[in-house]
């Protein structure tokens, strides 16, 4: 097995791993010179485990968040929503992360806030006890139910990564991800848009007058939330694109109070 970073990163890029040169350097720094281990991470890795279960973390807006295996990774895709939900967020007050995965938006947002309060969920305990120890207050349940009582009205951010991609689409997505990862993370009903909806509906019982409700989202998925976002009187919605001009997600505001 190669052992310098050029010969490593040689290897993974023949495996078809788009970011090798960065990867063969996380590898060498986990394996710290030990060679066995160094030949048993780049066995895993080129059966197509996700990195972050392999060196158990990854850097996400700048914090390391540990990742346990069988845990959703999170993306860099998702680092613009996490940081605009945490300028959206007062610096003592209150915010919501759904479908909270390893913590990483959460631990964004109270990163930045120390004094505010940032609750998250998910469904899944691998994940919850992830986040958990990520210093995160997780709970876990479907979306909103299991938060502790006493958040309704006063809520000043809802952001989420929610699943949303449409079933039918579940297998263009690259090869090796339901070999690791669940459907459970990616699945959004038909249209993509089932667990979005979902959280439109719900998120005004917690927000406050004004707060912001943040999800991610992709395709033509922020017009089909349009007609419930405008039924429901959210205000201000903006839609995220990324540099390419691909839309990435959606924000609204709930109307400030008169």
């Amino acid at each position: 097995m190669p052992t310098g970073r050029d010969e490593l990163a040689a290897l993974l890029a023949r495996a078809g791993f788009i970011a090798a040169h960065a990867e063969a350097g996380v590898l060498l720094t986990r394996a710290a010179g030990d060679a066995a281990l160094l030949d048993a991470l780049v066995a895993r890795r080129l059966t197509g485990e996700p990195l972050a279960w392999i060196t158990g973390r990854v850097t996400f807006c700048d914090i390391e968040v540990l990742v346990a295996p069988g845990v959703y990774v999170p993306r860099p895709q998702s680092e613009p929503l996490a940081r605009r939900a945490a300028a959206r967020l007062p610096a003592e007050g209150t915010a919501i992360d759904l479908c909270t995965g390893a913590g990483a938006i959460a631990g964004t947002l109270q990163s930045a806030h120390p004094a505010a309060r940032v609750v998250a969920s998910d469904v899944d305990e691998r994940a919850v006890a992830c986040a958990a120890g990520n210093g995160v207050e997780a709970y876990r349940g479907d979306l909103f139910a299991p938060l502790p009582p006493g958040l309704a009205g006063d809520v000043d951010v809802v952001v989420g990564v929610v699943p949303y991609v449409p079933t039918p689409e579940l297998s263009l997505l690259q090869r090796d991800t339901f070999a690791f990862e669940t459907p459970l993370s990616y699945d959004g009903g038909p249209d993509g848009a089932a667990l979005l909806r979902r959280v439109v509906a719900e998120s005004p019982r917690f927000l406050r007058p004004g707060g912001a409700l943040l999800l991610e989202l992709g395709g033509r998925q922020a017009d089909t939330l349009a007609g419930d976002l405008a039924r429901l009187g959210y205000v201000e919605v903006t839609v995220l694109v990324d540099g390419d001009g691909d839309v990435r997600g959606v924000e609204a505001l709930r109307p400030p109070r008169r």
